[in-house]
């Protein structure tokens, strides 16, 4: 059995190949069969090392998306990096925090929750033309606020508008309507998967949900057992 992984091992297996080209990685946490939430959430599938592999691929971001359901049932607050991890990103040149961006069609979101109020750097909400405006007025006392599509958020200009402001490097921590969104439209380039030693049952949801049936190959990049838990990286064929 082997313990919790090394975090400067973790830095090297997690790597990016190439900063200025957009990447689009997704982070998720699922069981042995199949679940992607216990008791409605997430977190209780996860351990130590997957909470340090979380941890190192928010350090290795320009950006963290979320969608809104995510933000609300996750409990989100101000997210920010470690001082260790701020410090790796400064020492390469990079700004001391990640930004962090919501994804939210309703906008329904309360800018006094700790997700604005407590948050390392000025979030980014991300919506389209025809969300509600005044919604849009209060958020964007407390945010960034990105309009991308008409009548809804189109994928392709959020993630162009998000490369605009330096941010090319994308990890999405769900929820699994934002995966599906976003692998619909051929937008994934990477999965990192915690595999949870735990068997749930019941009526849990998939990490993906919404996306049209359709065979979609994968490389694997690296498989590192930590503990029962095992970490996968793969990347789009």
């Amino acid at each position: 059995m082997t313990a919790t992984p090394d975090r400067e091992a973790l830095f090297a297996a997690y790597a990016l190949p190439d900063r200025e080209k957009r990447c689009v990685r997704m982070n998720f946490v699922a069981s042995l069969d199949g679940a992607a939430t216990l008791d409605g959430r997430s977190g209780g599938l996860g351990d130590e090392s997957d909470r340090l592999a979380m941890q190192v691929l928010r350090a290795l971001a320009d950006v963290v998306l979320v969608g809104a359901g995510t933000v609300r049932v996750e409990g989100y607050g101000g997210l920010a990096v470690s001082e260790a991890d701020a410090a790796w990103r400064t020492a390469r040149g990079l700004p001391e925090q990640p930004r962090l961006a919501v994804v939210s069609s309703s906008l329904d979101l309360d800018p006094a929750s700790a997700f604005f109020t407590a948050a390392a750097t000025r979030p980014i909400v991300v919506t389209h033309a025809a969300a509600p405006e005044a919604r849009g007025a209060e958020l964007a006392r407390v945010a960034d606020v990105v309009v991308a599509g008409e009548r809804a958020v189109e994928l392709h200009g959020m993630l162009d508008a998000l490369a605009d402001r330096g941010l090319r490097q994308v990890l999405c921590e769900g929820g699994p309507h934002l995966f599906g969104a976003l692998l619909e439209e051929d937008l994934v380039d990477e999965l990192c998967l915690s595999l949870s030693p735990t068997l749930v049952g019941g009526a849990a949801g998939r990490i993906v949900r919404g996306a049209p049936e359709l065979a979609r190959r994968m490389h694997l990049v690296h498989a590192r057992p930590a503990g029962d838990l095992l970490l996968l990286r793969y990347r789009r064929h």
